[in-house]
């Protein structure tokens, strides 16, 4: 990889929640080309997402909250998605626990890693670590909603999981990690 790309330079250009960064790279292309690129990085950490199930009641537990970035593209900027944070030293399971706790209110069991991916490599650093697990209504240990000192403003949904998965595949589910953790637990569900 050292022969094939060369960074040259590598400037901040903000570092506030996250780090955006503007690297100079020295390319050397497949056929041998050799060009110097410029591309902008943001960096704020890699990160976790849990699709919690109840396996009885046959529902799933998302989040509604805004994102400024779906607003900005002329949407209405609440979303429905898959609980999920950054990882802010921990390691992804802890991290999915931790998420579950403060922004839905529940502890879950039976977590399982589904996949890791890179959710837009093409500009983010961020490397996502998704689960699924199980929880039922006596898992339930607070309201959820997440932290008011980290500015969340968090509802938590509760819905049947044929809804959820009707709505990733008629495109009113949005958010990428949640369409493709509902359909990593169809596939499950199917197989099993």
């Amino acid at each position: 990889m050292s022969e094939r790309v060369k960074i040259e330079k590598a400037v901040v250009l903000s570092n506030n929640w996250a780090r955006n960064l503007q690297y100079t790279i020295n390319y050397r292309f497949r056929d041998g080309r050799r060009q110097r690129l410029i591309r902008e990085v943001h960096d704020h950490g890699s990160g976790a997402a849990v699709l919690p199930y109840d396996p009885v009641r046959r529902t799933v537990l998302l989040v509604r909250q805004f994102r400024l970035p779906v607003h900005l593209s002329g949407r209405d900027g609440d979303t429905l998605e898959a609980c999920a944070g950054l990882l802010d030293g921990n390691d992804a399971e802890t991290c999915a626990r931790r998420e579950a706790e403060e922004e839905l209110g529940y502890q879950l069991t039976n977590l399982r890693k589904v996949a890791q991916t890179f959710m837009t490599p093409g500009a983010v650093t961020e490397e996502l670590t998704m689960f699924f697990a199980e929880y039922d209504p006596a898992s339930r240990i607070s309201a959820g909603g997440g932290h008011a000192a980290e500015h969340e403003d968090i509802e938590v949904v509760e819905m049947p999981f044929a809804e959820a998965l009707a709505m990733a595949l008629d495109g009113r589910m949005i958010d990428a990690k949640t369409v493709m953790l509902l359909l990593f637990l169809e596939r499950a569900l199917r197989t099993s």
